[in-house]
């Protein structure tokens, strides 16, 4: 078993980092809310942030595997800065907006728009929740690469 992980690691660690971060959220929200939530194990937003914490994780082990002068290496770090710029910068800005359609499609005399379902409010990260993803993929990134 262990063996395929270190053929693999660079598919099922960050794949396993993401897991056991939506796990924990999952878990998380089932303590605080007393309800379970299937959607958080695949929804988005949230501490940490899982999205960074796989980008990192990823770019750490081929840093250290293929050097932090490889062109590899170069591409997983951009990569890794898309990923959480945009965690934190559009993702956030659309969760911002749905949040604020969801208060005026309920609101009476606002709107005569007819829904079936709220717009999804939690889609990205504030900055520290990005931080702290991307801290836990980088040391585990150092712990498996």
């Amino acid at each position: 078993m262990m063996g395929i992980i270190l053929q693999y690691k660079y598919i099922v660690i960050p794949f396993a980092v993401w897991f056991f971060i939506q796990l924990f959220k999952l878990i998380y929200d089932l303590i605080t809310t007393k309800k379970f939530n299937f959607k958080r194990i695949l929804g988005a937003g949230g501490m940490p942030s899982s999205h960074s914490a796989v980008v990192t994780s990823l770019a750490t082990m081929i840093g250290i595997s293929n050097g932090i002068d490889s062109p590899i290496f170069g591409l997983a770090l951009i990569f890794a800065f898309v990923v959480m710029y945009d965690a934190a910068g559009v993702r956030r800005a659309a969760g911002k907006q749905a949040k604020i359609l969801n208060k005026i499609i309920e609101t009476p005399g606002l709107s005569n728009v007819e829904v079936s379902e709220k717009l999804q409010e939690v889609l990205g990260h504030t900055p520290i929740q990005v931080f702290v993803g991307a801290f836990i993929g980088i040391v585990v990134g150092f712990i498996f690469g």
